[in-house]
């Protein structure tokens, strides 16, 4: 399953859907899974882009609030191999279309908005059939420690921004740390 985290903006001034306009909404953490006017901005934006996924044959496995307000993440279905990441592509696009049509403009920047709040990242879930079989969690173990041994050649790999991201704080490892 790939997990990717969004924040839309208002297209005039640069500012968190939801946000007071050159303010600050209450601190984080009652927006994550949130529900209401007062929790959880933009959702119908989501909602589009939700349908719009499934109509296209995406299978979105899940969409929810995240803890920073205004932010949300939407998950997509298990695949195999190369069209998990063809599938987040195509959702991006489409979620890009969807937000140009409600005259908003959405990020996929690492870490939005500076400050104390939460970065906006993407992750992978991922398991082999030897995985979930007995013995499944000494293949984690193994796997994990591979991972490991090219943490820099990954980091590096991951993009542009992410060391504004992973600063050990705000549910993050710290960027040169493997955890």
């Amino acid at each position: 399953v790939l997990s990717k985290n969004t924040l839309c903006f208002k297209k005039e001034v640069k500012w968190p859907l939801g946000w007071p306009s050159g303010g600050y909404p209450g601190p984080q953490g009652p927006y994550y899974c949130g529900f209401g006017a007062d929790k959880a901005f933009w959702h119908d934006i989501v909602d589009a882009h939700y349908k719009a996924c499934l109509y296209t044959g995406i299978n979105i496995s899940g969409i929810n609030g995240e803890v920073m307000p205004g932010q949300w993440e939407y998950q997509v279905r298990p695949a195999v191999g190369i069209s998990a990441g063809d599938e987040l592509w195509i959702s991006r696009y489409i979620l890009e279309r969807i937000t140009e049509i409600a005259g908003v403009v959405v990020s996929f920047d690492p870490k939005p908005i500076q400050g104390d709040w939460n970065g906006a990242g993407a992750h992978c879930n991922y398991s082999t059939k030897s995985m979930r079989s007995d013995g499944g969690f000494e293949v984690i173990k193994k796997a994990i420690e591979k991972l490991g041994l090219r943490h820099k050649e990954h980091i590096a790999a991951y993009g542009e921004g992410n060391e504004r991201l992973l600063t050990g704080k705000h549910e993050t490892s710290d960027i040169n740390t493997f955890k």
